[in-house]
């Protein structure tokens, strides 16, 4: 059997770019990877945990504090933890594809092929591409885990810096919840929406998505979510 099994190249390549798509997933669902996303998904989630728990039991500074340093040690573990299972999947990819190249090679140049082919190449041009590109195993391997499987390895931080971004977003949510206690309720409730609100403007921005639509959203996940609570609370 080929290294290509019954499919034809196209068919293998779309294979190898799903199990690129996997290896890469972000450990906040479709968000931009990175610290900064990782500090914006704590900050959110512990303003509406903080603000919950003060609905359900109108708990003092101490049980805030306490809850505040579990969800530290939680969101910067899970943070950590994920990442590092990110990289692990990324890792087996690239040892994967560097021993297709090392015993595969006329495959892995044929797949080369297909793919400048599909981008609009062909005759001489296109030998000279694959020549060129071929002629370095590292070039070959970068070339194949970016073109052959989607993945920009530049792009991906270490999860130490993506697990120190989730714990900063923890501790300045926790922080403004707990200074805003002396306002009340209300001023408890403002301040976590303005958390979320400005933690989803962040993340609006370097998406480069809509600011104003993200901000809505969130306010209304947040005010249906804390609503509910307060409805089914008795009183």
């Amino acid at each position: 059997m080929t290294h290509f099994g019954n499919k034809s190249v196209i068919d293998h390549l779309k294979e190898a770019r799903l199990r690129g798509a996997v290896a890469a997933s972000e450990i906040h669902g479709t968000e931009q990877p990175g610290h900064l996303a990782a500090a914006c998904d704590a900050a959110k989630e512990t303003a509406f945990i903080l603000a919950a728990l003060i609905l359900l039991f109108n708990a003092p500074l101490t049980p805030l504090l306490v809850l505040s340093f579990a969800l530290l040690i939680w969101k910067v573990g899970r943070s950590a933890l994920l990442g590092w299972a990110r990289l692990e999947r990324l890792h087996r990819l690239i040892e994967q594809e560097r021993w297709e190249i090392e015993h595969r090679r006329d495959e892995e140049e044929e797949e080369l092929t297909a793919l400048y082919q599909a981008k609009g190449l062909s005759g001489q041009t296109l030998k000279d591409v694959v020549t060129t590109l071929a002629s370095d195993d590292n070039r070959l391997l970068q070339v194949m885990l970016e073109e052959e499987m989607g993945l920009t390895l530049e792009a991906y931080e270490h999860p130490l810096k993506q697990c120190v971004g989730a714990g900063v977003g923890v501790l300045v949510s926790a922080a403004a919840i707990c200074l805003s206690l002396p306002f009340g309720g209300w001023g408890i409730l403002t301040t976590s929406a303005l958390l979320v609100l400005l933690a989803s403007f962040i993340m609006a921005k370097t998406q480069g998505n809509s600011k104003l639509e993200a901000g809505v959203w969130s306010f209304a996940l947040l005010t249906f979510s804390l609503g509910l609570i307060y409805l089914l609370i008795p009183s």
